[in-house]
Parts: structure tokens; C-alpha cells; sequence
């Protein structure tokens, strides 16, 4: 089996609440998701999605990716999909770094490798350890009070984590994540996520603050360093995410203590196979994680379903549905939240089907 052409389509994803905000002043509205097709000589074709959250979160961005999917997309013609490995390092050698670009390349060929084992992706990761996992459902920086109205809100809807957009002014970002703390019940969890938006002494002023509260702390500065001297100050459960963003930036992290968890995002490790890496080191190492993605629709939401469902449940602190945020559907017979709970699709590869009415035109092809 070869590859034989690789196609891009971009998608815009409305988001259903309105605009999404974090630290800095950031904020998005629609989400530009690039959906990437692998045809093989044989007639098996694979689906992966990649969709930045905007170009001032991490490095990367919407229009890089196709750009970047054109530059490595010939040296990829006529390799096997299914050797993972091996397509992988030519990736690598044809683009340096931007693991972005090549996390839809790489999805879509664990799609096809499914598709040709007549399994769904869960069990080429190890397998689907429940019946089901459990979900977080990110909180938009608002007023605090409306950050409050938006936690009962989705509680209600069965969520059970909660993750609080802060890193703004650290006296207002208190009262989030008080007014926040206030309307969650017993075995609910709340994280305040800083997206590295203190400064480390604004950072010390908030965990001081909210020491009497049930929250973990999440990414609460810019560089690693920063954020280690913040974990060494209180006693809150530790989540770092922007700084694990390769297997030597968690072996560094585990060795110093750092984190407690570990936000696992597959598209900044360049896909299912480098993410599975990861996740399986963080098994070994006994780290829980969230898994999930920068941001993305039904084909996104698929991907970290397969890895959240083959993640040992003690290890897998929580997971994310993205394509529950949007507007557009962009696949027939998605995955689904039940009440605040997800399960990876039972079909062959991903599971999932594009909506050619949806998709239209593709805007880059290689063969």
C-alpha cells in the first residue's frame, strides 16, 4: 500500500457560546480547522484534523499548517501509511519542528492503518480500558459571576471538571475561582488555568489567596522555570501543559516534581504517534494526564477519544469533547457526550465519515 494523494480542506468552526477568552486578552470566535485526507493506491483513504487555537497560543497557526502540509506532502508520496515509524521520521526530516503540521499526516494514517486491521484506533493504543471517560468542560474568562453561571450551567449537563480561563488581573482572577469554587459540589474537580499569563509574583499573590481552596493550578507562567518556582510555593495540585511539549521536557519536569499532571496535547506532539509516546511514559512514570487537543471539531474530537479510551482510568485525569463548543459538524456519527462522559467510536480507524456537503473543495492537494 502507497500513498497516493494528500488533500487539505479548511473548515470554519463557529463556536456555539460565543467568543472564547483567555489570558493576554485573547480571544476567538470561530476556529479555522484544516481536515487532511490520505488516498492509498489500494482505495483506503484516512482523515486527521489540526486546529490551532489561534496564532498566540503556541507556534503555530491555521495558515502554517497548510502551508507547512504542502512543503512535506510530496516526500510523502509513495511511502506505506502504515508504517508509522518509518513515515514519521521522514516527516521529520523533510520539516524540522512545526509538530503541528504534520499531526493531521500522521492521524489520518493511523486512520488507515485501522481501516486495513478492521480495528478502531483504541485497540492498536492498548485497548479501551471502560466503557466510557470522564470529560472537562473549559469556562471562557468572564466576569466572575458569569464564570459561575457557566460552571452550574454545564454541570447540569453531567460535566464534572471545570476549567477556569484566568491569568488576568490576579485580584479579579480570585474572585473567578472563588465565585467558581462556590457551585461545584463534592467530587467535582476545578482547575484555574493561566494559559502562562502571571507574572511569577502575581502568580504567588493568587495561590496564596485561594490556599484554602479546592483548585489545581494550571500553567500559571511563560517559561518552565517560572512555574517550578511557583509549584515549590503551595500546595495545590500542579498542572503544566504549555511547557510539556516533548518526551525531554517531561522527563525534565518529572524529575524536578514539577507537576502533579500533564496537559497532553496531541497536535504539539505531532500526532497519535508521538502523543502515544508520551502518554506511555506517563503510565510508567505514574503522572496523570488530560488528554487533548489545541482545539478542533468532530475528526479532532475522534483522535482524542481514541487516546483518552485507551489511557489506563487512573491516568487519565480528564478529557475534552471540542466538537461539542462548534456549530459545524464536519463528520456523520461523531462522538457524543452522555452527560458529561465520552466513548471513542467502535469503527474501524477513526470511526467517522467527512461530510463531503460540509467539506466542500479541497484548497491543497499533493500527489
Amino acid at each position: 500500500m502507497k500513498i497516493r494523494k494528500i488533500s487539505a480542506y479548511q473548515t470554519d468552526l463557529p463556536l456555539a457560546e460565543g467568543p472564547y477568552n483567555w489570558s493576554g486578552g485573547n480571544t476567538v470566535s470561530v476556529f479555522d480547522s484544516t481536515l487532511v485526507q490520505v488516498d492509498t493506491d489500494e482505495g483506503v483513504c484516512g482523515y486527521g484534523e489540526v486546529c490551532p487555537l489561534g496564532p498566540a497560543y503556541l507556534p503555530a497557526f491555521a495558515e502554517g499548517a497548510r502551508t507547512g502540509i504542502a512543503k512535506i506532502g510530496p516526500s510523502l508520496i509513495g511511502m506505506d501509511p502504515t508504517c508509522l515509524g518509518v513515515l514519521n521520521r521522514r516527516m521529520d526530516e523533510a520539516l524540522k519542528g512545526h509538530p503541528y503540521v504534520k499531526s493531521p499526516i500522521d492521524i489520518a494514517c493511523w486512520d488507515i492503518l485501522g481501516r486495513v486491521a478492521g480495528l478502531p484506533i483504541s485497540s492498536l493504543l492498548g485497548g479501551r480500558q471502560a466503557d466510557d471517560f470522564v470529560l472537562y468542560r473549559a469556562i471562557s474568562q468572564e466576569t466572575p459571576a458569569r464564570m459561575a453561571e457557566l460552571v452550574s450551567t454545564h454541570r447540569a449537563e453531567g460535566y464534572t471538571r471545570f476549567q477556569l480561563k484566568v491569568g488576568a488581573d490576579p485580584a479579579e482572577d480570585v474572585e473567578r475561582i472563588r465565585a467558581a469554587a462556590a457551585v461545584v459540589g463534592p467530587g467535582d474537580r476545578l482547575i484555574a488555568d493561566a494559559n502562562t499569563g502571571w507574572l511569577m509574583h502575581d502568580a504567588m499573590r493568587v495561590v496564596r489567596a485561594v490556599r484554602d481552596v479546592d483548585v489545581y493550578i494550571e500553567q500559571p507562567c511563560l517559561s518552565y522555570e517560572e512555574c517550578l518556582s511557583v509549584r515549590r510555593h503551595t500546595r495545590h495540585p500542579f498542572v503544566l501543559d504549555e511547557s510539556i511539549a516533548s518526551v525531554g521536557a517531561l522527563l525534565r519536569a518529572n524529575g524536578d516534581a514539577a507537576m502533579d499532571v500533564i496537559n497532553l496535547k496531541i497536535s504539539k506532539l505531532g500526532g497519535l504517534t508521538k502523543a502515544s509516546q508520551l502518554r506511555d511514559l506517563c503510565v510508567s512514570l505514574g503522572i496523570a494526564m488530560t488528554v487533548e487537543d489545541t482545539w478542533g471539531g468532530d475528526f479532532t474530537t475522534a483522535a482524542i477519544a481514541h487516546l483518552a479510551h485507551s489511557t489506563p482510568p487512573q491516568f487519565l485525569f480528564t478529557s475534552t469533547d471540542f466538537n461539542s463548543y462548534v456549530t459545524v459538524s464536519t463528520a456523520r456519527n461523531p462522538p457524543v457526550r452522555q452527560r458529561g462522559r465520552l466513548a471513542a467510536p467502535a469503527a474501524p480507524g477513526l470511526g467517522l465519515e467527512p461530510r463531503r456537503e460540509v467539506l466542500g473543495e479541497p484548497v491543497l492537494v499533493v500527489e
